[in-house]
């Protein structure tokens, strides 16, 4: 965004710590203790692995964003500025079709979420449609009126969705019964390929970890903003999944965790009666519906970004007088309206579900690439400063375990995210040549 924005129309703290939690907890954390149950207690162990690899992502991030503290586009930018036009191309062309396909599944998740409430939405598919249609325009015409009205918007859902899971996670620590954490490995393999199953699981319910350094530009003092967003919204998010697991694990048995298709809403009931189930639900949609807004702020600004610097069709650069990059939300709504739509219509449901496995691999990569960036662009702004043992160190780790991620994701995944990021070289090419005739 324009860098004349006033402060008061820009993102502050709390709403930058907002988008990285919201973006972070998504409907889906409150089916994983059932998802996990198979393998006994070890998986808690599996979401202590994965909050310290993405530890390590964070701090990458953090640092990057003082090194570049208006660099608009998150991974983009860095992987941009560090590696060359044609990987930040790479980077930004994957994650913003990955984006799109994440934003159609995570509509998907908010109706079947409400047909709790309105049972119409899972036996009619139009009007299971029409739902989600209104959702995704709703909130790609909440954030045209302004970032700091996503951001309010954001801030508000993410307070009411961590809600839930807090009054489990602490209450539950009331009516845990020792009993339910053994036996520790459960899944008829060794320790260490448990733990690896599980922390592979887990890593994905910490993906929007970069969310905070997207919008950078629209970010109120970002060089310290983006920084603390970043590693504050890493700790609530990881506070809130492990004393989350602690409590189901100790309250439902395994066996009866394995079955459950709502194992929150099966714990607050134990723990307060039987009308928790349904505010637990809630929780769930507004889960979904926070997670949607967060990443329809995010997906109009890395194609705005990606058009600045001219490597995408110039019509991604228009800004509303809200300085709000109008154009690439709509464009980006009208895939995900798309996307979504396929889901519900028969013989497109396969091709939707290959679109995720597609977009799984577009999401890990820029972790990887600004991780290797953030030592080139180190040596660049700051050759003279100290620490760099500890900074070898930390890019070592954070790209080791974005190597670990992607290799978790799954061979079929690496095989077809990697088509899909060469599909993009033809677009390149064409950015390259308008670039260079201008």
């Amino acid at each position: 965004m324009p860098e004349t924005l006033s402060e008061k129309n820009k993102l502050g703290l709390w709403t930058s710590t907002s988008l990285v939690i919201g973006n972070m907890i998504g409907a889906g954390i409150f089916l994983m203790p059932a998802a996990m149950a198979s393998f006994g207690s070890i998986g808690l162990l599996g979401w202590v692995f994965s909050a310290i690899g993405s530890f390590f992502l964070a701090k990458v991030f953090s640092n990057l964003s003082k090194l570049l503290p208006h660099a608009t586009g998150g991974p983009y930018a860095y992987t941009r500025d560090g590696l060359g036009d044609f990987i930040g191309f790479l980077v930004a062309w994957g994650y913003y079709l990955a984006v799109a396909c994440a934003n159609a599944a995570i509509t998907i998740s908010f109706v079947s979420a409400l047909s709790t409430f309105f049972p119409v939405l899972g036996s009619s598919s139009f009007i299971a449609v029409a739902t989600g249609l209104c959702s995704i325009w709703l909130l790609a015409y909440i954030n045209t009126l302004g970032v700091v009205a996503g951001g309010k918007l954001q801030l508000v859902t993410t307070i009411l969705k961590v809600l839930p899971l807090l009054l489990v996670a602490i209450g539950g620590l009331f009516f845990i019964k020792a009993a339910n954490f053994s036996p520790f490995n459960t899944s008829g393999s060794g320790i260490i390929s448990a733990l690896q199953a599980t922390a592979t699981m887990t890593m994905f319910a910490f993906i929007g970890i970069e969310s905070a350094t997207v919008p950078s530009g629209s970010v109120a003092n970002p060089e310290k903003t983006v920084a603390r967003a970043t590693m504050l919204g890493l700790l609530i998010t990881t506070f809130i999944y492990i004393l989350g697991s602690v409590s189901v694990i100790g309250i439902i048995p395994a066996a009866q965790l394995q079955k459950s298709l709502t194992p929150y809403a099966d714990t607050a009931v134990i723990i307060y009666g039987s009308n928790a189930r349904y505010w637990v639900s809630a929780g769930i949609a507004i889960a979904a519906f926070g997670s949607l807004n967060g990443w329809t702020l995010l997906q109009g600004q890395v194609p705005y970004a990606i058009s600045k610097d001219k490597l995408f069709p110039p019509i991604f650069s228009r800004t509303n007088k809200k300085g709000v990059p109008y154009m690439g939300i709509i464009i980006s709504s009208i895939m995900v309206s798309l996307f979504m739509t396929m889901n519900y219509t028969k013989g497109l449901v396969a091709q939707f579900k290959f679109l995720l496995l597609l977009s799984l691999l577009s999401v890990l990569i820029p972790y990887l690439l600004s991780a290797a960036a953030y030592l080139v662009i180190r040596v660049r702004k700051t050759p003279q400063a100290g620490g760099w043992a500890g900074a070898i160190m930390l890019a070592i780790l954070a790209f080791g375990y974005s190597l670990w991620a992607i290799a978790g994701a799954g061979q079929e995944a690496v095989y077809y995210g990697f088509l899909l990021l060469l599909a993009g070289i033809p677009f390149y090419v064409w950015a390259a040549f308008r670039k260079k005739a201008e």
